[in-house]
């Protein structure tokens, strides 16, 4: 347990970063949830809603891993930062925008495969008519997209983080409006249904992507950071420690991504209801993870600066303190989950076969909050301190070795239905908890070693 001094110490400054990291996070999560609710009014309710989903699911599996390659600011910039290397932040900045260039090809190409795939896993017919052009259109912003990984990765790690909040919030409206035009056909515009839905969040993340860079623009005038003196050769030796650092991110959000996914694709297999309450639960439970996801970055930043000025106390305090607060709150999003599922499916649709249907997904969904809280932090926190890769190989076990056959397993062979592939994700992400916990605990033992062996050879 955290000692109660040292959360009076850190609660305010841990809180005054995540604040507007966890409103960015919430922002991100509002695009798909609105997308879901607007398609969820359409004539072909379920079939709409299971292609927004499919769709999301794997264009973000695509997305998450172009951006986890970048993770590796949080790293770099929050170290240099905190031991006053500006250039060096500005260098990592540029490094990364070349970095972003370079796999939208890539990515894109994965994109454009997707229908093979699709057939391959027998995806019910109505559905992937419309997830193929769906996610298509989603691809238009992937380079943008990109873009806004990179700068907000480098703002946040400065201590800029209040853009970051504003850009998000204000893209949801840019979204919501594009929804309403597009979907169905306002203003003279075609009705494109859930098609017109992956242009409005394509549009919207382009908006985002401007917002950061205009901002980073301005504030160097405004304060002669000299941003654009920076060199804008290539740094191929810095290229190459943001792939070390965060390609173990990229395979770690990949694979916790990645499996939820897999796991959309499986359920499209039982048709569009079971598909469609899937999409419910999970739309959920990960907008309750984007406020730890957002503590998490506040913690990596703080970590950071605190190694960058050589205290490994403050690191340990920083991230300790992050890992309560998300706990906390995840815990408190447990016991929501349990007493208003009924009202929480109500808000996507009014069909009662996917709200009864919703209802069973959203209970296992609560079993795992508070492990889902304190995995998501400790990430953090433990790469502000450089170590990417336990997260990356607890979140690659837990997940596709134990979870995801486990659920198959109860979900086709003992006729659980989806809520066995949910049970199998539950296992994997609490046991992911308790053993990011204690590798948390381990690192700051480890650093404070460290710390106490360079003192005694002075």
């Amino acid at each position: 347990m955290i000692a109660r001094q040292t959360l009076r110490a850190e609660f305010r400054p841990t809180l005054r970063l995540a604040v507007p990291l966890v409103l960015a996070e919430l922002g991100w999560m509002s695009m798909t949830i609105v997308d879901t609710m607007m398609v969820g009014r359409l004539p072909n309710s379920a079939t709409a809603m299971g292609a927004v989903s499919l769709g999301s699911n794997i264009f973000i599996v695509l997305a998450l891993f172009g951006g986890g390659l970048l993770v590796g600011l949080d790293t770099l910039v929050s170290q240099a930062f905190g031991a006053g290397q500006r250039e060096d932040c500005h260098r990592s900045l540029v490094n990364s925008i070349y970095l972003s260039i370079a796999l939208t090809p890539v990515l894109t190409a994965a994109v454009w495969l997707l229908p093979a795939f699709l057939r391959r896993m027998q995806v019910d017919p109505g559905v992937l008519q419309l997830a193929i052009p769906y996610t298509k259109a989603l691809n238009v912003g992937l380079l943008p997209l990109l873009l806004y990984f990179a700068v907000r990765r480098c703002l946040q790690a400065m201590n800029m983080v209040k853009p970051v909040a504003f850009a998000l919030v204000s893209a949801n409206f840019i979204n919501a409006l594009g929804n309403w035009i597009l979907i169905y056909g306002k203003w003279g515009a075609p009705r494109m249904g859930a098609i017109g839905s992956g242009w409005s969040t394509a549009i919207a993340r382009l908006y985002m992507a401007a917002v950061l860079v205009g901002y980073l623009l301005w504030y160097d005038r405004k304060h002669r950071t000299e941003l654009l003196k920076t060199p804008v050769d290539i740094d191929l030796p810095r290229i190459r420690r943001l792939l070390t650092l965060g390609l173990p991110v990229a395979i770690q959000i990949t694979s916790e991504s990645g499996v939820f996914a897999f796991v959309t694709t499986l359920i499209a297999k039982l048709g569009p209801v079971p598909l469609a309450s899937h999409q419910i639960a999970l739309n959920t439970v990960a907008f309750t993870y984007m406020v730890p996801l957002g503590i998490a970055s506040a913690a990596a930043v703080r970590v950071g600066q605190a190694l960058g000025r050589r205290d490994p106390a403050g690191a340990g305090d920083a991230g300790g303190t992050a890992i309560f607060l998300g706990a906390a709150f995840m815990a408190c999003a447990s016991a929501g989950l349990l007493l208003f599922p009924r009202w929480i499916a109500r808000m996507y649709t009014p069909d009662e076969t996917v709200i009864h249907s919703t209802i069973s997904l959203l209970a296992a969904g609560a079993a795992f909050q508070l492990f889902d809280g304190l995995q998501t932090v400790a990430t953090g926190a433990l790469r502000g301190a450089g170590d990417t890769r336990t997260a990356m190989f607890c979140h690659f076990t837990a997940y596709w070795i134990i979870g995801l056959p486990l659920g198959a397993w109860l979900c086709f062979h003992l006729g659980w239905g989806a809520f066995g592939l949910w049970f199998g994700l539950s296992l994997a992400l609490i046991l992911i908890g308790i053993v990011l916990l204690f590798a948390w605990r381990s690192t700051v033992r480890r650093l404070m070693h460290t710390q106490e062996n360079v003192l005694a050879g002075t």
